[in-house]
């Protein structure tokens, strides 16, 4: 999977790299020692012995060249384009693995409440049957899927939720639920049933694009929810806790592995855009400086940015990583 993710966003940077006239020395699939290379044009391709990933070298990517088809020295919005593919292939792999798995789907979820469960608290604070949930304290709802991260790490078991009702939108405040606590995240009981919807190709393709949006705005939510506390660093995994997750997915059936695919290759494609030194969004950041300014930010300056921001990356990722050790042996 991690190949997958990482070679599909290299070879979005490859892709816009030879379109758009940026000479490529080498396209690689994985690491570490080489088992297999060949000269194509310009360009040398390889396949390693380490299947984790793989990497786009392109010709003055990271220094000066005289080569006048070197990256460092094409028009701001050509590099621009050329980082920002590589994100970009990554976010349409998670759309394509989305479909995938909403191919087989009869009905999909919406999110207005069919009927309660007997006895539904939430019933009892003002919840109805038609109601459409459209907003959980202030969040828009989009999809089901949104609906449950709404639902996580409520420490009270209340929300305030706006629903649509008899085509007016209402707001019903103290919502109450009952709780249930799972690896110190409380998490909200939902006892009400929702309606779905029959399946078109219309239906079909909207479902596509608002399941991937979902995705999208939990992975943004969450990262906002993190750095505001809501969150704690247990919450956080690193490659080995990702791998403990897909490892247990992959056991059960391909269905249940495809949806942490998908979630995984948007992650990796949003995240990437952070404006955060050492990934494609801090480079992006001072391209666009340059297209704003018209003066490139000197090279040497750059570099010593990404430099710390890879070294803080990596002192994160060890931290991490050590955390989700110590979780699995105690």
């Amino acid at each position: 999977m991690f190949l997958v993710l990482i070679v599909i966003h290299e070879f979005g940077h490859f892709i816009a790299a030879k379109l758009l006239g940026v000479r490529v020395n080498e396209f690689a699939v994985g690491f570490g020692p080489r088992l297999f290379s060949k000269q194509w044009g310009e360009t040398k391709y390889a396949l390693n012995l380490v299947p984790l990933g793989g990497y786009c070298a392109m010709e003055g990517e990271d220094e000066d060249s005289t080569d006048q088809n070197a990256f460092c020295n094409k028009s701001a919005w050509r590099r621009f384009l050329i980082v920002v593919m590589g994100a970009t292939f990554n976010l349409i792999l998670g759309v394509i693995i989305v479909a995938i798995i909403l191919a087989p789907t009869e009905r999909f979820a919406t999110t207005t409440i069919a009927e309660f469960d007997k006895g539904a608290i939430s019933q009892q604070s003002g919840l109805m049957a038609n109601d459409k949930i459209v907003k959980v304290d202030g969040r828009t709802i989009f999809t089901t899927y949104d609906l449950s991260y709404a639902f996580t790490n409520v420490k009270d078991g209340k929300v305030d939720i706006t629903v649509e009702r008899d085509g007016k939108k209402t707001q019903l405040e103290d919502v109450t639920f009952k709780t249930e606590t799972h690896e110190n995240i409380d998490f909200l009981t939902v006892d009400f049933k929702v309606y779905g919807e029959e399946k078109t190709f219309v239906s079909y393709v909207k479902n596509i694009f608002k399941t991937s949006l979902s995705y999208c705005v939990v992975i943004w939510r969450s990262f906002i929810d993190l750095i505001g506390g809501k969150y704690g660093i247990s919450a956080v995994s690193g490659p080995v806790g990702v791998t403990v997750v897909i490892a247990n997915a992959a056991k059960q059936s391909l269905q249940s592995l495809l949806p942490i695919m998908a979630f995984i290759s948007i992650n990796l494609g949003i995240f990437n855009l952070f404006p955060i030194p050492a990934l494609d969004g801090g480079r992006l950041l001072f391209i666009l400086f340059e297209m704003i300014f018209r003066k490139p930010v000197p090279q040497k300056y750059e570099s010593i940015v990404h430099t710390v921001g890879f070294v803080a990356l990596i002192g994160f990722m060890i931290l991490i990583v050590a955390k989700d050790v110590l979780s699995l042996i105690f």
